[in-house]
């Protein structure tokens, strides 16, 4: 293994944080893998996941069954993480600019058609390669003017060139689930195996540039800019790992998750083999556009009428929100017919608060798809 050290920008003078990353194998030798943790740094269990995951890949490296590369960034928000007060800390947004810390990834497209449209041709291997090469250049010519877009363009020069991107979130209370892109459900279904994933919500541009998007959606708006006569596979599957919620952070649930994330690797020929065969799929993916969140309509205290997990009908009740000094009890009720997937895991709620989520077969949204 070996450790690197990424020092940011500093926003104010003697203000000197520092991104790491652990390197397990050979680069260029076989398939590429980068896997971040708790880019929203209020989201824990993912770093608990990486704890295991570095100790697991040190003894599979010793052992000489690391086959490819991967990246591994145990701690994906140094910024965040310095963001205490008052005994809790805000995780999820910067509060220099106000900004969520997975929005805003630079979009490479245009770079990146204009270095490669004379270049490429009919065989799709050296298209491909002539793209990433192009990204990583892209990625470095950016020129981020504080802490927080140093840290957007290291973690992406990190990743941008990987085979397969594993980004580590969780939210409130909630099932394993996934997001990921159209174009790589055939590649993210073994990843939903592997993980036991129980929803897997897909979609191109969901809104507001995330990170998996800008590793993975590159590819197919690349393919589309040079058009259909060149041959230009989508050459990385990143997805969004939602590690079920904010207090599932235990040892034996990250032990089975790096295990899940170690199965990956093998199928996707980063580790060596072994005579398993895949877990049971136990989703089928539906569009991020049928993930449909129910709000409160006015603040109060929040009480969940059923276990995330469920299978639920259009119009079951499934969350009351309840004002304390007039009595007045709201029931809401599932939009659609599906998987009730997440909920909030604050317990009091204000007027227009997002509380829980039903993953629906339909699309039945259109703009930004995620929250704020």
């Amino acid at each position: 293994m070996k450790t690197v050290h990424h020092p940011l920008i500093q926003d104010t003078p003697g203000d000197q944080l520092q991104l790491v990353s652990l390197h397990f194998g050979e680069p260029g030798r076989g398939p590429k893998v980068a896997i971040q943790a708790s880019l929203h740094a209020d989201e824990v269990p993912g770093m608990l996941v990486a704890h295991h995951l570095r100790q697991r890949l040190t003894e599979l490296e010793a052992q000489g069954q690391l086959l490819g590369e991967v990246v591994l960034v145990p701690m994906a928000n140094p910024l965040g993480l310095r963001q205490w007060g008052l005994l809790g800390f805000q995780g999820r947004f910067d509060m220099n600019s106000g900004e969520n810390f997975n929005r805003r990834y630079a979009d490479l497209c245009a770079p990146v058609v204009a270095a490669v449209r004379d270049k490429v041709g009919a065989d799709p291997q050296a298209n491909v390669a002539l793209v990433r090469q192009a990204l990583r250049e892209a990625v470095q010519a950016l020129q981020p003017g504080t802490a927080l877009e140093h840290l957007r363009q290291t973690l992406l020069g990190l990743a941008i060139d990987a085979d397969a991107v594993l980004d580590l979130h969780c939210d409130g209370v909630a099932v394993m689930h996934l997001y990921t892109t159209p174009a790589t459900w055939p590649q993210a279904e073994v990843l939903a195996r592997c993980i036991g994933a129980r929803v897997a919500l897909l979609a191109g541009h969901s809104g507001g540039e995330p990170f998996d998007e800008a590793c993975s959606q590159v590819w197919v708006d690349i393919a589309e800019a040079l058009g259909p006569e060149v041959p230009m596979p989508p050459s990385c599957m990143a997805a969004t790992i939602e590690l079920r919620g904010e207090m599932d952070v235990r040892h034996e649930l990250a032990r089975e998750d790096a295990e899940g994330i170690l199965r990956f690797l093998r199928a996707r020929g980063v580790l060596q083999a072994d005579a398993q065969p895949l877990p049971e799929l136990l989703c089928e993916p539906t569009p991020l556009a049928g993930s449909i969140p129910m709000v409160a309509p006015h603040g109060g205290m929040v009480v969940a009428r059923r276990e995330v997990g469920c299978q639920v009908q259009q119009g079951e009740p499934l969350i009351d929100v309840i004002d304390p000094l007039s009595g007045q009890v709201s029931t809401l009720c599932a939009p659609v017919e599906g998987l009730f997937f997440a909920h909030d895991c604050k317990r009091f709620a204000y007027k227009g608060m997002a509380l829980g989520k039903v993953a629906g077969r339909e699309a039945q949204r259109s703009g930004s798809l995620l929250s704020v």
